[in-house]
């Protein structure tokens, strides 16, 4: 799917199979990646609460935040192009916003552009539950042609 369609060419347990199936390494520590819906050049991943993610300090570390926020992208991008385990990152930016508590992260993920080899994205993650955003991130993938 491109920019202007109407709908993803691949749900969200489409995409958590393909996951599953291409990145099993994710799974490692169990199933704390979540696909919770795609949409139209969108998508919402959840990442559960689970104690290696804390930092000293208390909060959640901002590798735990960077990692949601890339797949979020990528699946973002699956859902709206398909299983195309070869689309790689080529660019991410992070704005750490607010200290995150011990919870889970809801990643909300928006593609900008959605091109034949590129696509832009941005992704605004909150704590489950919580109104104001703790992370903004925007990124590109390559897509291979």
């Amino acid at each position: 799917m491109r920019e202007g369609a109407t709908r993803p060419v691949m749900s969200a347990p489409e995409v958590e199979a393909f996951l599953e199936r291409e990145f099993p390494e994710i799974y490692l520590d169990g199933r704390i990646w979540h696909v919770e819906a795609v949409g139209p050049l969108t998508a919402r991943m959840r990442l559960d609460f689970h104690p290696r993610h804390v930092r000293p300090g208390g909060t959640l570390s901002g590798p735990s935040m960077m990692t949601l926020a890339d797949l979020a992208l990528y699946v973002a991008v699956l859902a709206n192009v398909g299983p195309v385990a070869l689309a790689v990152t080529t660019s991410l930016s992070f704005n750490f916003l607010r200290k995150p508590p011990q919870a889970a992260l809801v990643a909300d993920t928006r593609l900008l552009k959605l091109g034949r080899r590129l696509a832009v994205g941005e992704v605004t993650i909150r704590s489950d539950g919580a109104g104001e955003p703790v992370c903004h991130a925007t990124g590109t993938y390559a897509l291979p042609g």
